[in-house]
C-alpha cells in the first residue's frame, strides 16, 4: 500500500508509464510552441508586409501545404490523445509497430526560421512588401528551416512514439515539399519587385535543402 499526499494508492506508475507521461507532455508542449510561434509571427507579418497578394492558382498549389501539414500533425496528436487514455501505456496497435533501440539527437531549427524570415513568413505565398531573405540558414540553402525541421521532427516522432507509423507521414511530407518548393519559387519569380534579386540569390545559393547536393 502506498500513500501520496494522504491518498491511498495501490498502484504507483511504473517507470515506463513515467517516461510515456513525459513524452506526452513534451509532445504537447512542442505543438503548443509551434502554434504559439506561428500565431505570434502571423499578425506581425500582416502588419509590416501587408496581406498576401499572390497565392498559387493550381489545385495542387492550393492544397500542397495542407498535404505536408496534416501528416505532420497526425502522429503527435494521435499520441497525445491515445496514450493518456490508456493509463500512459501505448495501445497494443502502437506497440505492434515498435522500433528496435536507436537514439539520435536533433536541435529544432524553428527558431532560426522565424527569426530570419520575420515579417516574410507564410506557408506558401508572397506579401505586398516582399524581400529576399538571405541571412542565417538562408545563406546556405534556399529552403532550410521548415523543410529540414519538419522532416527530422517526423523521424523524432518515430522515436518518441516508438512506432513505424510516422514514417508514412515522413514520406508524404517529403514528397509534398518536393512539389511545394518549385511552386513557391515560381511565385517569387513572378514578382517583378524581387525577381531579379531572387534570381541572383539562386545563383549565389544553388542548393535548395542540402548544401552541394540538392
Amino acid at each position: 500500500m502506498y500513500y501520496i499526499a494522504g491518498l491511498t494508492n495501490t498502484a504507483l506508475p511504473s517507470s515506463a508509464q513515467t517516461v510515456e507521461g513525459l513524452a506526452v507532455f513534451t509532445t504537447f508542449r512542442y505543438l503548443q510552441y509551434v502554434i504559439s510561434g506561428i500565431r505570434a509571427i502571423a499578425p506581425v507579418a500582416n502588419a509590416e508586409s501587408g496581406n498576401i497578394r499572390t497565392t498559387p492558382t493550381s489545385f495542387i498549389g492550393k492544397i500542397i501545404y495542407l498535404i505536408h501539414d496534416i501528416p505532420f500533425l497526425i502522429p503527435p496528436v494521435t499520441y497525445i490523445l491515445c496514450v493518456p487514455f490508456n493509463r500512459f501505456v501505448q495501445p497494443a496497435w502502437m506497440q505492434r509497430m515498435s522500433l528496435p533501440n536507436t537514439y539520435f539527437k536533433h536541435e529544432s531549427s524553428l527558431d532560426a526560421q522565424l527569426t530570419h524570415l520575420g515579417n516574410q513568413w507564410h506557408p506558401i505565398g508572397r506579401r505586398e512588401k516582399p524581400r529576399v531573405v538571405q541571412t542565417g540558414p538562408y545563406a546556405v540553402v534556399r529552403h532550410p528551416a521548415v523543410h529540414r525541421s519538419l522532416l527530422i521532427q517526423e523521424l523524432l516522432f518515430t522515436v518518441m512514439s516508438w512506432s513505424y507509423a510516422p514514417l508514412v507521414g515522413l514520406g508524404i511530407v517529403a514528397g509534398a515539399f518536393a512539389v511545394k518548393m518549385p511552386i513557391e519559387e515560381d511565385l517569387i519569380m513572378q514578382d517583378p519587385a524581387i525577381a531579379v534579386e531572387y534570381r541572383a540569390y539562386m545563383q549565389k545559393v544553388p542548393s535548395r535543402v542540402i548544401p552541394f547536393l540538392w
